[in-house]
């Protein structure tokens, strides 16, 4: 099992370069950064985990621009959006940043989707795409995204979005393309990675407690539901919330876990001096659990 960590890429945070170097020094295999254009001051949308909203997601940099930043200071680090937001970005210049970074980085570039937990945030940016279509325009997203990395004069014409026969360039490094994987945990989501992304991203918490077998059965249906769709196997990387334990860890790694990312909501995220000693405690189980 792989091991990652996700930061909040605010500007207190730890610089997306020395972040990148200590994790490729230390043994991790990536680093993901997520994604908020804003955040709507309505506030209409309640903070998922529960609670107020952490004061970090006001403060995120673009991660485009940061993960640029973390590979140009590493070699075999890989990294990625976890998650990313397509719906709330021009469809022809995502294309080519995507892209662009993939080349850049010599073919490293993990492209982590969502659909976002914020309605408000989607509406600033597409009032057309209802909050309870979203998983069917980002599959759509998804496909206009491949037709315009893969085919050498695409075009696409749908739902949501509509270009026609057009050069987009540069083409991934990676063929035929990134791969796409979909940060979702609801059942509806996951039937939704299990059928068209390249591999699934969930968090630990949207999955349920490992008492009682409940994450454990997420994750056997989530298999059978890639075989239904005749399908290979999927890698799963998931988003491991708070400070797990060994014990956690190692029972993910049973469990045919392929990645664990962490990070999110450790102890003190809020102060990145804490940073170096948590990836330091984590990094002395990588040969452990690897």
């Amino acid at each position: 099992m792989k091991f990652g960590y996700v930061s909040m890429n605010t500007p207190l945070d730890v610089r997306p370069d020395v972040l990148a170097r200590a994790l490729e020094d230390r043994g991790y295999d990536s680093l993901f950064i997520g994604e908020h254009s804003h955040i709507p001051t309505s506030r209409l949308t309640p903070y998922p985990a529960g609670g107020e909203l952490p004061d970090s997601y006001l403060h995120m940099m673009d991660p485009y621009v940061s993960l640029t930043l973390a590979a140009s200071a590493t070699t075999t680090l890989r990294f990625g959006t976890g998650v990313a937001l397509p719906l709330e970005r021009d469809l022809l210049a995502l294309a080519k940043t995507v892209a662009t970074l993939d080349v850049l980085s010599s073919g490293r570039l993990e492209f982590g989707v969502g659909v976002g937990w914020n309605a408000e945030q989607l509406a600033n940016h597409r009032p057309d795409i209802a909050w309870a279509m979203r998983y069917r325009a980002l599959e759509e997203c998804v496909e206009a995204l491949r037709r315009l990395w893969i085919d050498a004069e695409p075009e696409h014409h749908g739902r949501y979005f509509n270009f026609d026969s057009s050069w987009s360039f540069p083409k991934p490094h990676q063929t035929p393309h990134p791969p796409v994987l979909l940060g979702t945990a609801g059942r509806l989501g996951s039937q939704h990675a299990a059928r068209w992304a390249d591999g699934w991203m969930p968090t630990d918490v949207g999955l349920g407690p490992i008492e009682g077998g409940t994450l454990d059965k997420k994750v056997r249906l989530f298999h059978e539901a890639t075989e239904q769709a005749n399908r290979p196997r999927l890698p799963i990387t998931m988003a491991v919330f708070g400070d797990p334990t060994p014990a956690t860890l190692a029972h993910y790694r049973d469990l045919g876990i392929d990645r664990v990312v962490l990070g999110t909501a450790r102890t003190d995220w809020d102060d990145p001096s804490t940073t170096m000693a948590f990836i330091d405690h984590y990094a002395d189980l990588i040969p452990e659990l690897a």
